[in-house]
């Protein structure tokens, strides 16, 4: 149920510390990672572990003189929050982590928040989508996206381009639902009309998509907004929507970047090609930065296959963390920690730039517009069009502005 790793890179200079003659190095920072190793979604789990362990690894010289980081690693098994839970309680009261970070489902970073919050403890979330976080975890901040943040904007793209009846399908859980009424609320303000919306069984289940599919095919939509967490679910959603013939009965589907994550699409086939998402990552973007995160991640993992979006929020992740350690020389209360975090910003990074809203601690970013497509013999997600720095756009869905 869980593993703690200690990554040879962080310890080298304690290691050293031990040569005869040479000074004691402090104690090394430690950074607690939950996050999902096994179970069904452990392949979404594997994403992000690969992009936080690539920036880790790579930027060890980074570090002030003296400090040392030490990756201690937990395995809540997927959407388990009373697991989650408890590892944030040990991962605090035993092992004494001045930091949190990972977290892939959001059940699961709400169970941490108040462990995180009491012991005044910062959590960097990864991946959790739910608007509500910040707002409930007043020691986090996030450098992934929410739903909202995706799907508002892409209802009013879809409606746009002259769909004129909707129907939005997802998963039965925050993050599902908050994308469904952004999507719906964007496209109803564009002029469209949503006819209805289903919610198929929420994480760790792996429902049967075919009779979901079926109810929204005799409605006769233009357009489906889907929504299933990345991974081994997103492929068997488009297995199921071929099956069924969807695409060919005249029911677009488009969706957020869940659906199609980069290292998914070879095992979707040509279903999903032409397939339009809106996302803030994309493995074959262009950016100098992007560029230079493949380079190093495939000088680290080889030909198995892209990073997507998880990895790339990870790398964030990691970097927001380095650079607080920097700017505090390793020597921060989790108050400091905060302070620093809610006005960080990265203008090169593989998502294009990024920044904390200091008043939510949510990210603003970049959201694209893509289309699968095959390149090369190979399944990419093409950027068409950029829409500038998105905030959560949490109140969109809220009632607010």
């Amino acid at each position: 149920m869980s593993r703690t790793r200690i990554v040879v890179p962080a310890l080298a200079g304690a290691m050293l510390a031990g040569i005869a003659g040479a000074p004691a190095a402090a104690d090394p920072i430690k950074i607690g990672i939950i996050n999902t190793f096994s179970g069904p979604d452990a392949d979404v789990g594997e994403m992000m572990e690969k992009g936080l362990q690539l920036y880790f690894k790579t930027h060890q010289k980074d570090l002030p003189a003296g400090v040392t980081l030490q990756l201690v690693e937990r395995d809540d098994t997927g959407a388990v929050p009373d697991v989650a839970k408890r590892l944030a309680q040990e991962l605090v009261t035993r092992d004494h982590v001045q930091l949190l970070a990972g977290v892939v489902y959001s059940p699961n970073i709400m169970a941490i928040g108040p462990v995180a919050t009491e012991a005044k403890v910062p959590v960097v979330d990864m991946n959790a989508a739910t608007v509500a976080a910040p707002g409930k975890i007043p020691f986090m901040i996030r450098t992934s996206f929410t739903l909202t943040q995706q799907a508002y904007p892409l209802g009013k793209w879809a409606a746009k381009q002259g769909y004129k009846k909707a129907y939005t399908a997802s998963s039965d859980y925050a993050p599902g639902h908050e994308g469904a009424d952004a999507f719906a609320k964007g496209f109803s303000e564009a002029g469209g009309e949503v006819l209805g919306k289903l919610n198929f069984p929420p994480p760790p289940n792996t429902p049967d998509f075919a009779p979901f599919l079926q109810r929204v095919k005799d409605a006769k939509p233009d357009v489906l907004y889907i929504f299933v967490p990345a991974g081994s679910q997103a492929t068997a959603i488009m297995k199921a929507a071929r099956d069924l013939d969807l695409q060919k009965s005249g029911v677009h589907i488009i969706s957020t970047e869940d659906l199609v994550p980069d290292e998914q699409l070879g095992n979707m086939g040509d279903i999903a090609v032409g397939l339009i998402t809106s996302g803030v990552y994309t493995a074959d973007a262009a950016r100098p930065a992007n560029k230079m995160f493949l380079e190093a991640w495939h000088k680290e993992y080889g030909d198995k296959g892209p990073p997507d979006f998880l990895s790339a929020d990870a790398w964030d992740g990691m970097k927001a963390i380095f650079d607080m350690v920097q700017a505090t020389k390793g020597k921060f209360t989790g108050d400091q920690a905060m302070d620093f975090f809610k006005s960080w910003k990265n203008p090169n990074s593989p998502k294009g730039p990024v920044m904390i809203d200091p008043a939510t601690r949510d990210i603003v970013q970049n959201v694209y517009m893509r289309k699968v497509e095959k390149k090369g013999g190979k399944m990419i997600d093409a950027e068409f069009e950029t829409i500038g720095m998105v905030n959560d756009l949490g109140q969109i869905v809220s009632g607010g502005k």
